[in-house]
């Protein structure tokens, strides 16, 4: 007996808003049942004492130090900028910015 009928896939569907034709439903009805069935023999295997994984490959981060390197002269970098103002850049005012003062 399927466990994921047409009617539910419609009912999902239209909680959505996604548009199925017939074919589209009948399809889906069935592919999302063999992924609850596969689920549910993955389900049946497990065990207290089978332990739970996330990945079948143990995964390690490769971190390298976090040191500062060399940097620009504030003068270096405005000096490709177009426009700049008290050692920053200048740009052009945002909308709305003066009805928030």
């Amino acid at each position: 007996m399927s466990t994921i009928s047409k009617d539910e896939v419609i009912r999902v569907a239209g909680l959505a808003r996604v548009a199925l034709s017939e074919e589209e439903v009948v399809r889906l009805a069935g592919e999302l049942d063999a992924v609850a069935s596969a689920f549910a023999r993955v389900t049946s295997v497990v065990t207290p004492d089978l332990p739970a994984t996330s990945h079948p490959v143990p995964l390690t981060n490769v971190m390298r130090e976090d040191t500062p390197g060399p940097t620009l002269d504030v003068e270096e970098l405005l000096a490709g900028a177009p426009a700049s103002e008290d050692s920053a850049f200048l740009v052009p005012r945002i909308l709305g910015e003066d009805s928030a003062s």
